[in-house]
């Protein structure tokens, strides 16, 4: 059961443009997915909103027409930020059904429940809709996803002990972190004995390519393993995981989840160690702790780049050579077609939706303040 702890996240597919979202690279999915199923691995995270409401589609294509229905399992969730009316769940149910292109779905989330999600989905009686839909045989398992405090979690599943499991933020490095709270989170779970599917075990990225000093320490332990490879064992080492979803982008990157998660080792006490040093180092050389989820960037109504903004800050602020700045020329290329830095009027909208709980508003000062 451990080999397939390893989940197929697809909120980061593999794409033909860069710079478009839309753009998913089917061939190259179509590898990933025969690899991930072919390797015995079987769970499958989708959403909603996903990859400009194209990630669904593509699972349907990749995965739905390709492969038997009982080899996989397949988890998407109901958008809590998008619902006016209780005639909204239905609708995007219905269309989720369609475009995923099955009849029932194998684990359901209500997507996101911070505190104000959490309002909504109380008003809408979204709880009471998904254990419908369960009566109904169109979910096998319903559960939620949240980025907010353990506080709030313990809330919410002492209020509704009918969720199954709960999705949560895990990494080494937010493991003790006072806002994303990846432990204390993880210990309420278990307290209410609901399985964890871990998601951002990689943090967007930010594990897979660390400071030198940190990889350093990585190799020195074990010199052919990769960097990535420590951030998803660390989040599948905990007992009360179920299911680490990894945003595999090309082929290269599952060929080197499944080659560690396959005959799954949990961590030693030394690389607890190891990690919880390397978390260190990291921490101090992030300026904006952004994992470009772009959850911010929906209803922003001056099209600001928001996390490409701080992933190019982000470089500026680590780079080594401070006489000519690469990030300043892909500044001046983005605000072509995008609202600049300094064009926030500070609505807050962003900082809402942001899961990592980013003073979105006042670092933009601070991107405007480094590239205009």
């Amino acid at each position: 059961m451990e080999a397939k702890k390893l989940g197929f996240g697809c909120m980061r597919l593999p794409l033909t443009d860069n710079s478009n979202v839309k753009s998913i690279d089917s061939a190259e999915l179509n590898k990933m997915v025969d690899l991930f199923i072919e390797k015995g691995f079987t769970y499958f995270d989708t959403a909603y909103m996903y990859h400009a409401y194209k990630s669904e589609t593509a699972v349907r294509e990749a995965l739905v027409k390709r492969h038997k229905r009982d080899s996989y399992t397949l988890a998407t969730k109901l958008p809590t930020m998008f619902l006016k009316t209780k005639e909204d769940m239905e609708r995007i149910f219905n269309e989720q059904l369609d475009k995923c292109g099955v009849e029932y779905f194998d684990y359901y989330l209500l997507h996101n429940l911070n505190a104000h999600h959490y309002s909504i989905a109380q008003r809408l009686e979204c709880f009471s809709f998904v254990i419908q839909k369960k009566k109904e045989g169109k979910i096998k398992h319903i559960g939620f996803s949240m980025h907010d405090s353990s506080e709030l979690l313990d809330e919410i599943l002492t209020s509704h002990p009918e969720m199954e499991f709960v999705q949560i933020q895990l990494n080494y490095l937010d493991w003790d972190s006072k806002t994303i709270q990846s432990g204390k989170c993880y210990d309420v779970a278990k307290k209410h004995n609901k399985p964890v599917i871990v998601m951002e075990p990689v943090k967007g990225g930010t594990l897979a390519s660390v400071p030198a000093e940190a990889k350093e320490l990585f190799k020195d332990y074990h010199p052919d393993m990769s960097v990535a490879s420590w951030a998803i064992r660390f989040a599948a080492s905990h007992d009360n995981v179920m299911i680490v979803l990894s945003g595999m982008s090309d082929l290269e990157q599952i060929e080197d989840n499944i080659s560690y998660m396959q005959n799954f080792k949990p961590f030693n006490k030394e690389e607890y160690k190891i990690a919880a040093k390397a978390a260190d180092i990291i921490n101090s050389t992030i300026a904006i702790p952004c994992t470009s989820c772009e959850y911010c960037t929906e209803k922003c109504p001056q099209n600001i780049a928001i996390p490409k903004y701080f992933t190019l800050y982000n470089a500026e602020k680590q780079a080594l050579n401070k006489l000519f700045s690469t990030q300043n020329i892909y500044y001046n290329n983005y605000i072509k077609t995008h609202g600049k830095a300094s064009d926030c009027i500070q609505c807050g909208q962003c900082e809402q939706a942001c899961p990592q709980h980013i003073k979105i508003t006042e670092r933009l000062k601070d991107v405007a303040e480094v590239f205009e």
